[in-house]
């Protein structure tokens, strides 16, 4: 079946000079008598004619003269002319770059829009290397591994497994264009420490009720909050970085979470916003986080588990975490120090107080329908 939507893309392309040439054999004129009329040497002519050289607003206007039409008419041509050719062009480059394709979570950015939706043949991949490029925002693939393989140097991983930079690229970029979409004053260190302590205590609502209050109080602050769904082989659930000097993101990857792994990542992040970034050297790290990893060599990521952590559970109730042995206990615990229940079990879990298999059910699931949206 014929693919309705695609646009009209010829593989050909037809110079002005077509056209003057036309008109000049019509009116009886050898490209000797046209040269002469238009004031221009027959090498000069024979090479506009030939679409070697471009049409000029100059010459457009002797051609207004000689041959008639207007100055915007042979500009036009030339114009529809110069971007056939521009097109066809690329094409040919962009097959050349077929190969970076094998680099990059093709199918994971069409389900999620980023790119559009198109069979993985030698017919539609020199497009999606087009599409690919206008995602990532770089000119060519070399471009991108200047950027995004470059940046590798200030990952701050939580796990060797983050080694697809394709796929981490990809996730990152979609939070990038997220960010790009809102405003907000510059970073505030006082407002966004006040904005955690609130945010703590909507743990115990449910995500139509803390999402919009959780980012417009992050927003106050200065900090963006963006939500990514997973891309499998990028090993990311959640990410701190600085766009800018003034612009802190925390990114979140929340596809199936429950809520104590939600809160811990989203205080984990907040822990490097606050904690680690104390010079323009700092605010250069990449934090890409699992709070699944069994453990991480930087240290900086055993402050910031301690301090999100502690956040959720404050030290001075840490040692009654022993004692809860029944959902009613943890319940009790729970309200009694302000959170909600599935982040006492998620605790008691993570301390091997409890098996994994126990209290599930006091957790609360969370499965965003979108990017950004509960």
């Amino acid at each position: 079946m014929a693919e309705l939507s695609a646009p009209f893309a010829p593989d050909w392309v037809l110079p002005p000079g077509e056209s003057i040439l036309d008109i000049a054999e019509e009116r009886g004129w050898k490209q000797a008598e046209l040269a002469q009329r238009l004031g221009y040497s027959e090498k000069h002519v024979s090479q506009l004619i030939n679409g070697k050289v471009p049409l000029t607003v100059d010459a457009a206007q002797r051609l207004e003269r000689v041959l008639g039409s207007t100055m915007d008419f042979w500009l036009s041509l030339e114009a529809n002319y110069q971007r056939h050719k521009a097109r066809l062009e690329a094409a040919e480059r962009h097959a050349g770059w077929v190969p970076w394709l094998d680099e990059l979570p093709l199918k994971e950015l069409m389900a999620c829009e980023a790119i559009p939706k198109q069979r993985l043949d030698s017919r539609h991949k020199p497009g999606l290397v087009d599409a690919c490029l206008r995602f990532f925002g770089v000119a060519t693939p070399d471009e991108w591994r200047a950027h995004y393989g470059g940046m590798q140097m200030a990952f701050r991983r939580s796990r060797a497994e983050q080694s697809d930079v394709g796929a981490i690229s990809a996730w990152l970029r979609l939070g990038e264009q997220q960010a790009e979409k809102l405003d907000g004053s510059k970073y505030d260190r006082a407002r966004f420490e006040a904005a955690l302590h609130r945010i703590r205590d909507l743990t115990g609502e449910p995500p139509e009720v803390f999402e919009p209050q959780m980012r417009t109080l992050l927003h106050e602050a200065g900090v963006l909050l963006v939500l990514v769904p997973a891309i499998p082989r990028a090993h990311v659930s959640g990410v701190a970085r600085w766009l800018s000097p003034t612009r802190p993101l925390i990114q979140l990857s929340l596809y199936g979470k429950t809520n104590d792994k939600f809160w811990f990542s989203f205080f984990h992040e907040a822990a490097h916003i606050l904690l680690h970034a104390n010079s323009k050297e700092d605010k250069k790290s990449i934090f890409l986080d699992d709070p699944n990893a069994a453990h991480a060599e930087d240290p900086r990521e055993h402050e910031a588990n301690e301090w999100s952590g502690n956040w959720l559970i404050p030290s001075q109730y840490a040692q009654g975490l022993a004692s809860l042995r029944t959902k009613a206990a943890v319940a009790d615990f729970a309200r009694h120090i302000g959170v909600h229940p599935g982040i006492v079990v998620g605790r008691l879990q993570h301390d091997k107080l409890i098996d994994p298999s126990w209290m599930n059910d006091l957790k609360q699931s969370f499965r965003f329908k979108d990017s950004g949206n509960t």
